[in-house]
């Protein structure tokens, strides 16, 4: 009776420090920079080569239809790290910061035990260490960081220093800096939250001999000019797409492979098993660097091929076995997925995403709600008379790059009070996907605007429009948006804050 009852005790000890360990796994969240659907192996594309995504994708979860909240940048890391819409904090467009108002998965994170680390772009506000908006003031316990995107040899400001330059292909400088900050993490005994979000594959491409060697036949075999940034001056160039793609693509395998070093590193330290792992891009692929398939549109555009990103999750504990899922999903979900992985509350305010712990255990099979895609026309603001939200010297970024804007080699950000609602304030390139239709509105000239309707299972290229077919689904779909619309403004004039 006596070693039943010890036999008894250490089970259940047993199971109660595995539920412990099983509610706080080191998350990482890896993200590229204008990183397309169509831009790995396992998705069939032609050239580019992506052996470490294709192996994760064969053993985790893989998403075929995960999308970022937007189809460009900021707006959608502001939503991966609030799993709000962009256009609730005024984070309208690249450039545009968030608001120190908002709460972030990091922050929730932190509550929860962890230590938080960023690396690589930032572009939702300055780094700097006196910003309001810096990864550290956002719930980043460390940061190596940049305000926007970098090259090889990166300049990254170490937790919001003077900026410094590190030798090296920059996914993998990135990548390394996040090993010493989790090896850090494990000698503290602290969960580890790491989030490195590459500089990779964004315009202007760079990349290393052997990763170029690779793609030397492209050059042959695309000869139109493309419209991108030159390396040497900083300014717009004109090129043959061909020399792009291949610098394109081996800046690709080069991110591809970096990510396998720190998948190697967790292997050799035991982490595998219980680290969740998800890597997806930030929008569609840029349009110097499209090939016209197998979606409608590119990043900038809330078409598929703006907003559709690959999508990966590797977490062996909770994932055994390899799946795929076509349940869309998008980069909002993230925060209410790890507050529901980690057990915290989600914050109270309106929230975009959902909590998808139940995909991770191969429960879900249809997306419960909509997903509301918004290029919020932020032009129409320029020359108003708008109070800044954040004092504009705070926003003023201190880390260079190869482009230049308005002359200068660095980014500064911007975000407002919103004046007073209007109709205009419901303008812009809007789509709402419920099920699998898919509306499309936008705007043009002399107030008129465009619909299109897609059945996006029978025409994933958006090539039908089904308006003139269908009139009452597109009538019900742009109700949803117009309600989701106004709860989105509600949000933009500081009304979430007030509670």
């Amino acid at each position: 009776m006596k070693h039943y009852l010890v036999s008894l005790l250490f089970t259940i000890l047993g199971f109660s420090l595995t539920t412990a360990s099983a509610a706080q796994p080191n998350i990482i969240l890896l993200m590229g920079d204008d990183h397309g659907w169509e831009e790995t192996g396992y998705n069939g594309h032609p050239h580019v080569k992506t052996p470490v995504l294709d192996e994760m994708a064969a053993t985790g979860l893989r998403m075929d239809r995960f999308y970022a909240a937007h189809p460009s940048c900021s707006p959608t890391r502001a939503s991966f790290l609030t799993g709000r819409h962009p256009n609730r904090m005024g984070t309208f467009a690249p450039g545009w910061s968030l608001r120190p108002q908002e709460i972030t998965v990091a922050q929730v994170l932190s509550k929860a035990g962890y230590r938080c680390g960023h690396f690589g772009k930032w572009h939702v506000g300055a780094v700097k260490a006196e910003s309001p908006t810096s990864p550290g003031a956002m719930g980043f316990h460390e940061w190596v960081s940049h305000d926007n995107f970098f090259e090889l040899n990166p300049s990254l400001s170490r937790n919001g220093g003077p900026p410094e330059v590190i030798q090296g292909e920059s996914s993998e400088v990135v990548i390394h800096e996040a090993i010493r900050f989790i090896d850090r993490s494990r000698k503290a005994d602290k969960p580890f939250f790491t989030v490195v979000w590459f500089g990779s594959p964004h315009e202007p491409y760079s990349g290393l001999p052997a990763d170029l060697a690779l793609y030397d036949d492209l050059p042959a075999k695309y000869k139109k000019k493309v419209r991108l940034t030159s390396n040497e001056t900083g300014g717009p160039v004109q090129r043959p797409q061909g020399e792009v793609l291949r610098e394109r693509y081996a800046e690709i395998t080069a991110m591809d492979r970096a990510i396998g070093q720190l998948r190697q590193h967790l292997a050799d330290q035991g982490l595998r098993q219980d680290t969740l792992i998800f890597y997806c891009g930030d929008n569609g692929t840029s349009a110097d660097g499209a090939l016209g398939f197998p979606h409608r549109g590119v990043k900038g555009q809330v078409y598929e091929g703006g907003t559709l990103v690959p999508g990966l999750i590797e977490w062996p504990a909770r994932i055994p076995q390899p799946r795929t899922t076509a349940v869309r999903a998008t980069t909002s979900d993230l925060l209410p997925t790890l507050c529901a992985v980690v057990g915290q509350p989600l914050p109270d305010r309106p929230l975009d995403g959902i909590d998808l712990t139940p995909l991770l255990d191969g429960k879900m099979t249809v997306r419960p709600t909509p997903l509301y895609f918004w290029d919020y026309p932020s032009a129409r603001l320029k020359g108003l008379d708008l109070k800044p939200w954040i004092d504009p010297a705070l926003q003023e970024g201190t880390t260079p790059l190869a482009k230049k804007s308005g002359g200068k080699a660095t980014r500064d950000f911007t975000n407002f009070h919103h004046p007073a609602l209007s109709d205009a304030d419901y303008l812009g390139a809007r789509a709402i996907i419920d099920g699998h239709y898919k509306l499309v509105l936008q705007d043009k000239k002399k107030g008129a605007s465009s619909q299109e309707l897609f059945d996006l299972q029978a025409d994933p290229a958006e090539k039908n429009n089904l308006l003139s077919e269908k009139p009452d689904v597109a009538k019900k779909l742009q109700g949803q948006l117009r309600q989701w619309q106004q709860s989105v403004l509600n949000s933009l004039s500081g009304a979430d804050y007030q509670k």
